[in-house]
């Protein structure tokens, strides 16, 4: 046995650890009590005699815990429910008083000896003291129902069917980290009404109340023994003034129009702890679209506000600053701040949904809301004060947060946690108080936020507007010119049916932010577009008062906002158009973005299992939601310079795959539940990505290029349900469905715009082709720029042993050996009919697309490299994208040094001016400069040494 090192007592301490240890030895010899007393063992009941008065009174009164067995009970890594069988209640009331009393302080006793004697860590003991007190509960729920079944029989519902109660432990015992002499938070609740079958039948409401009572007496009355458990049941509808126990339906319905903020904090950590632990699961599932929002809610940040502000009244009022739990930089507060996040953010992530604080504070951290270096400080901080907290109520099985005041008690909790002296331990606690006090200020109270004062000069402009009173000279004066326009749309703001519609606090709550927003437009770098677009925002998001206070809240997400609204006309249309996309202003980081397939897929896959119902309906509208959150993000990255243009539009080519991934797994779904699926292994169907999306170069706004091709040797097969279909109208509906989903516009908007136009004879032919239709065409009808269309073509979505066989159908036919002269020429005079059907050049503004010299001239002049080389060349046709093509094109010699280098700036510098033209809602023409002159010239050059004519 280990014996476990501690600091030197002082002589006061020693002498009462001598004189109690002399006590436990004369009390086993007077009643024959073996105590084998080797040095290890000595050790370790000096050690819990030093933290624990609470160990020395339960072994006086119990010294057989003493003899060899007891203390290999006490060593015993097993938790309670290892030896609640031993525990035989009897039926007469006080005898099972003092069984559950004695069993319960021996197994106190045994967390006691473990924590003390470092046989256990925190996260054991928490975890042990709660499911003791479920076997507690379970073992005194089974007896007040045997006890009240004698009477009145068991409980039924109107069906007939057995009840049970349900109990709801809260707190920390909901999240299995109790402490050790808390009170147990419960909620009692039973499935239905009814009435029990006994011969004194009783109405369910009745017959529970009963139950409750008799529950709560077993272990919360005080006898010679103690108490067993502090039971505490206020947090039940209505408190105190409620029923001790309800159905089900009235708890909803309480919930539902009577439920606060701080019960929705309360039932976050809330879990069926005994009883009809099915009936608990239940329930919660009834209940979570009230303790879960839908959207993200923002309003949790003034319902936990409120609260703490409570917390503090009652702790001034008290003197409770140093109070471990309440006080400033105490328990609370770290809870508070990770809670926060489950509640604003639980109903769209259910990962977040976990009760313990330190599972849901790595839950945070791995979701990115909380970084890594807050988390640490936080967990570190929480350890700390919950391990002083649990000795502090070792000591004497005090139901207190408190540290005591006198010196001895103060050294035996210093001692006992393994610091030197009390000096040690409160200057380490005070450094960890002042860590979460800072963490929680900053979360709640972040400077400029709520707290701060509102700007003197936007307060006067919104209080003209709201009185009709203001013009374009007071705009102009502040800094918004011309103000004409934002003038009025100012007073139709102030004026508007949603806002004259807004409930008196969210109107109070409007007062407060118009003023910082004028603040924030003012300063930003377009004053009046911002503006014009901030209050475009506000009307449409009036009666969303999670999003104002968002904005309200948060001052770095206004700044954020501004910024945005100046600097991107798409971007702000997009929000507006969705404001859930505030959030992603809040916190623009890519590095939790998933930017792989792989990823993507998988974190699509887990967006759609938050939902509570898989339908198409509302799956297509989440999947609407996340890519819309992606490419926004995507967006603000490149904005901000921190991804380039190739990074971008990659990054949403990818995105875009594993929508369509998505939508054809979802399509085929919904399918084959009214068709049944073909024979056959795999899905026998693809989706080719052609054009932008194929060449991994998509922009903000652009459609997808997509071709539908199917196995051939099921075109005649029928599929197995209930209403057949043959292959080919099998997979021409589900294409038709493909196509319906990924342009269909849902309350989220829509996905994408798709063209279909490039499939085999074009706009003519089959929406759907076989393989061997598309390779017929492919190989025989198909016409030179159909092959250019080709080269930037890849499989997508659908089966993968066909995208197999349709990369070597793209292989066979771009790989045939072609007259180079015949090439350059066809490409050539294709690149010369769309400059002159599209490209939209004058004198002072250059098409970046069309244009001499622009993207397009780079793209052609690769693919009739490709097309006329690639038979000597075969590895040219592994690549897509124009990027890696000019790479490619160097490696085989087709492109010198010079050239490839060229073609490789001209194309990620006009790549980012286009798609910096999308993001201010302008077309891709530039104004003709000095950087676009050369550069087009440039790929002039380049296109003209190669041998083409654009």
């Amino acid at each position: 046995m280990t014996v476990l090192q501690r600091p030197q007592e002082s002589p006061a301490l020693r002498a009462l650890i001598d004189d109690r240890y002399g006590e436990l030895a004369a009390r086993c010899r007077a009643l024959g009590v073996p105590l084998h007393d080797d040095a290890g063992v000595a050790e370790r009941i000096r050690c819990t005699l030093l933290a624990s008065d609470f160990a020395f009174d339960v072994w006086f009164r119990q010294p057989h815990l003493l003899a060899p067995q007891g203390l290999e009970r006490l060593r015993s890594a097993g938790d309670a429910s290892a030896r609640i069988d031993s525990l035989k209640l009897s039926e007469d009331e006080a005898a099972c008083f003092t069984e559950l009393r004695q069993f319960r302080h021996a197994e106190a006793l045994r967390l006691v000896f473990r924590d003390i004697n470092g046989l256990d860590e925190l996260p054991e003991t928490l975890s042990a003291t709660s499911v003791l007190y479920e076997m507690l509960l379970g073992a005194a729920l089974g007896w007040s129902e045997r006890a009240l079944a004698v009477r009145y029989g068991h409980s039924r519902s109107h069906e007939g069917e057995l009840q049970r109660m349900v109990v709801m432990g809260f707190g920390k015992l909901g999240g299995s980290e109790l402490n050790f002499s808390s009170d147990i938070d419960l909620v009692l609740a039973y499935p239905h009404g009814g009435q029990s079958d006994g011969a004194r039948s009783l109405d369910n409401s009745e017959y529970f109340v009963r139950l409750a009572r008799q529950l709560v007496r077993l272990l919360n009355e005080p006898t010679v023994d103690g108490i067993c458990a502090r039971v505490d049941l206020r947090l039940r509808p209505f408190g105190n003034a409620g029923r001790l126990a309800l159905p089900f339906s009235a708890m909803e319905q309480y919930y539902q129009s009577e439920g606060r903020d701080w019960e929705r904090y309360a039932w976050i950590k809330a879990r069926p702890v005994a009883g009809d632990r099915n009936g608990g699961k239940e329930l919660q599932d009834l209940l979570r679209p009230f303790i879960y929002r839908k959207y993200l809610d923002y309003t949790a940040f003034a319902g936990l506000r409120e609260m703490k502000s409570l917390i503090d009244a009652e702790v001034a009022r008290k003197d409770l600053a140093d109070n471990l739990k309440l006080g400033p930089g105490g328990i609370r507060e770290i809870e508070f701040v990770v809670q926060l996040m489950q509640m604003i953010r639980g109903g769209r992530e259910p990962s977040l949904r976990v009760r313990g604080l330190l599972p849901a504070l790595t839950a945070c951290e791995a979701r990115g809301h909380i970084s890594a270096a807050r988390a640490r400080a936080l967990r570190e901080a929480y350890v700390f004060l919950r391990r002083v907290e649990n000795r502090v109520q070792m000591l004497r099985d005090a139901q207190t947060h408190d540290i005591p005041e006198d010196a001895l008690s103060r050294e035996r909790i210093a001692l006992g946690l393994g610091h030197a002296s009390w000096e040690e331990l409160e200057e380490q606690l005070a450094t960890h108080r002042a860590h979460v006090s800072e963490e929680f200020a900053e979360v709640l109270m972040p400077e400029g936020g709520r707290t701060a004062s509102a700007p003197v000069e936007g307060v006067a402009l919104w209080q003209r507007a709201c009185l009709e009173t203001l013009d374009a000279a007071a705009m102009e004066a502040s800094g918004f010119t011309p103000g004409g326009e934002v003038a009025e749309t100012l007073q139709k703001l102030s004026q508007a049916a949603s806002v004259r519609a807004m409930s008196q606090r969210s109107r109070e709550q409007l007062e407060r932010l118009m003023p910082q927003l004028l603040t924030v437009a003012r300063d930003s770098a377009a004053p009046v577009p911002c503006l014009l677009r901030l209050c475009r925002l506000v009307q449409a998001v009036a009666r969303r008062s999670s999003y104002l206070t968002l904005l309200e809240e948060q001052p770095a997400a206004r700044l954020r906002l501004a910024r945005l609204f100046a600097e991107s006309a798409f971007l702000a249309e997009r929000v507006i158009s969705q404001p859930l996309l505030l959030d992603d202003v809040l916190d623009p980081r890519i590095d939790q973005l998933p930017l792989k397939r792989a990823d993507i897929s998988a974190e699509i896959a887990r967006v759609l299992a938050t939902l509570d119902e898989r339908e198409a309906e509302a799956e297509l509208e989440r999947i609407n939601e996340f890519k819309a959150s992606v490419a926004f993000r995507l967006g603000l990255a490149f904005t901000d310079g921190r991804a380039d243009a190739v990074a971008t539009a990659r990054r949403l080519a990818v995105l875009a795959e594993s929508i369509v991934i998505a939508v054809t797994a979802l399509a085929e779904r919904e399918l084959a539940a009214q068709h049944g699926r073909l024979p056959g292994e795999g899905l026998g169907f693809a989706v080719l990505g052609y054009g932008s999306v194929g060449g991994e170069e998509l922009g903000f706004a652009s459609d997808l290029d997509l071709v539908f091709v199917y196995d051939t040797k099921r075109s005649h097969a029928m599929s197995d349900g209930t209403r057949p279909l043959e292959g080919s109208r099998w997979y021409q509906r589900l294409a038709q469905r493909v196509m319906n989903w990924l342009t269909v516009l849902t309350r989220a908007g829509r996905l994408y715009e798709v063209d279909t136009r490039l499939r085999p004879d074009g706009s003519k032919g089959l929406l759907v082709s076989s393989l061997e239709s598309f390779t017929g065409y492919q190989k025989s009808r198909a016409w030179t720029w159909e092959h250019q269309a080709l080269l930037r073509a890849r499989p997508i979505a659908g089966d993968s042993a066909l995208h197999a066989e349709l990369a070597a159908v793209r292989r066979d036919v771009l790989a045939v050996p072609r007259d180079r002269a015949s090439v350059l020429r066809e490409v050539s005079s294709m690149r010369q009919r769309w400059r002159a059907e599209r490209d939209r050049s004058d004198d002072v503004q250059f098409d970046i697309k069309q244009g001499l010299g622009g993207l397009l001239d780079i793209e052609f002049a690769l693919q009739g490299l490709v097309l006329a080389h690639a038979s000597e060349h075969p590895s040219l046709l592994n690549a897509t994208a124009n990027a890696a093509l000019i790479e490619a094109c160097r490696n085989v010699g087709l492109l010198d040094g010079r050239q490839a280098g060229l073609f490789a700036e001209a194309h990620a510098v006009l790549l980012h001016r286009a798609l910096a033209c999308t993001l201010d809602l302008r077309s891709r023409i530039a104004a003709r400069d000095a950087e676009l002159d050369r550069l087009s010239a440039q790929v002039q050059d380049v296109t003209t040494e190669l041998g083409f004519t654009f």
